[in-house]
């Protein structure tokens, strides 16, 4: 199992514990806040990556914050902790411990999680659409052949305009757009690179898929403008080299899903996939 980066939210008297026991399994890397609004700046951070959130519901008002953070943060994975109930059901969550320590629940309840979310990418690499862009890419011709072929698809999948950013500058973090499909009146207004404190740099820099809205900050400019609704943006990761951004985008805000997110990140990894070996000549 690769590296997974735990955010814990829970009262500050717990936070060793919580380090201890965690940080006990290899592949955990373990962060801890002891307010539920200092959830959403760790989140934020830019310096960091977060896999799993678990939020001890003493904190107070965890469900309606669940249902924020599902808003922003499509993929993340959120465990409730309730020591104090015999049995629940996670709700909003994907997972509910009522006894984190005990017989290890808490780390196979993490481990699970993160198990399925790989068989999920697995069954989807299988799809018969997956597999049809796969052999799209290999038949475009060049880096801009394959990043078109990308957006094309992405877009027929019923996204409105879907763009894509190349990192240019590993150090910088500079991206520019190389490949767009949407109304002819939007790509004309599509920013040509992307701007230190916007969505594509963070998502970038983070390598962590996230919706906006036109309210939200860090955000696309033509969300942010109105002139779109809603955004998905999700990274070009392969072999842990970062080759980018794509941002999808509909009219209507709210109108993301999180298949849809995985769709957008599938079709990343594999123009990633792609794009490497098109760099590598084989």
């Amino acid at each position: 199992m690769a590296q997974v980066d735990i955010l814990a939210a829970i009262p500050a008297d717990k936070a060793a514990l919580y380090q201890q026991q965690l940080s006990l399994v290899r592949d955990f890397s373990v962060r801890t806040v002891a307010d539920i609004q200092q959830v959403f700046t760790a989140l934020a951070d830019l310096n960091q990556h977060t896999d799993v959130l678990v939020l001890d519901i003493s904190l107070g008002a965890v469900y309606d914050f669940i249902d924020d953070l599902r808003h922003s943060y499509p993929r993340l994975f959120i465990v409730t902790v309730d020591e104090d109930a015999d049995f629940g059901t996670p709700g909003y969550a994907d997972e509910l411990s009522t006894a984190p320590f005990v017989d290890n629940d808490l780390v196979r309840r993490i481990t699970r999680l993160m198990s399925d979310r790989q068989m999920e990418t697995l069954r989807a690499d299988s799809l018969p659409a997956v597999r049809s862009l796969a052999k799209e890419l290999r038949a475009a011709i060049g880096q801009s052949g394959k990043e078109q072929t990308a957006v094309n698809a992405i877009r027929a999948g019923g996204f409105d305009y879907v763009a894509l950013y190349r990192l240019e500058d590993e150090a910088t973090l500079r991206l520019t757009l190389r490949a767009q499909a949407g109304p002819k009146p939007v790509e004309a207004i599509a920013p040509r690179s992307a701007t230190p404190d916007d969505l594509m740099t963070w998502v970038c820099q983070k390598g962590q898929s996230r919706i906006t809205v036109p309210t939200d900050t860090p955000n696309h400019p033509l969300v942010a403008r109105g002139r779109l609704g809603t955004a998905a943006c999700v990274p070009m990761l392969f072999s842990g080299h970062r080759f980018g951004v794509i941002v999808a985008c509909n009219d209507r805000p709210g109108s993301i899903t999180q298949d849809n997110v995985m769709m957008v990140e599938l079709v990343a990894a594999q123009t990633a996939a792609a794009i490497s070996k098109e760099l590598s000549g084989n």
